[in-house]
């Protein structure tokens, strides 16, 4: 397996937050702190997206985009020292600075705890501050639209994605520098289809 991630861990990004986890004297809070991808993470990164993916093409693609340079943030989730969550962001080709959000992912036993969401807002955050215009993300309306990702902002823009999954969100604004053109994911997306 090629191991593709070699970036460094750079401890000055590491944001947490606290999961609640029970209900009533079993009610408990855990620590989850989001940080840089570091290439110590590849194994973990790798099970949680084949586990919750149905093939292992989505782990493949993550390596392959590293490998391509395309690879733009990767962040994980931790627990203690467990990966529990990871999200990557991808330079995409676009007629201003836009990224594409995906995979998204959280461990099976963290799903439903908000790992995704910290994850989202952190990865937005933290590209809107590098001065990215857009984020194109390929998912559920309902769950991306909690994070300002919407349809209309994607619908101009042309790509083998588009539809009513293909939403988009404008950093720093209510709206995209433009609003039509055409809108292409690294070439590794290609081996999802």
């Amino acid at each position: 397996m090629i191991s593709a991630f070699s970036a460094p861990l750079n401890t000055s990004e590491v944001n947490s937050g606290y999961l609640t986890t029970g209900t009533g004297s079993n009610t408990r809070s855990k620590m989850i702190s989001i940080r840089d991808a570091g290439e110590s993470d590849a194994k973990a990164i790798r099970e949680i997206l084949v586990e919750n993916f149905p093939s292992p093409a989505e782990a493949d693609l993550v390596e392959q985009l590293r490998v391509d340079g395309e690879e733009r943030l990767s962040l994980v989730a931790v627990e203690d020292t467990l990966v529990v969550g990871y999200c990557m962001f991808s330079e995409m080709q676009a007629p201003f600075r836009a990224l594409g959000l995906g995979p998204v992912s959280a461990a099976r036993s963290m799903r439903g705890r908000g790992v995704g969401s910290m994850l989202i807002k952190d990865g937005l955050r933290r590209v809107e501050a590098e001065g990215w215009h857009g984020v194109f993300v390929l998912g559920n309306p309902e769950y991306y639209g909690r994070f300002g990702f919407r349809r209309d902002l994607a619908a101009g823009f042309q790509n083998p994605y588009a539809g009513p999954y293909f939403l988009a969100s404008a950093l720093g604004s209510d709206t995209l520098p433009v609003s039509e053109g055409t809108v292409s994911y690294p070439a590794a997306f290609a081996a999802l289809d």
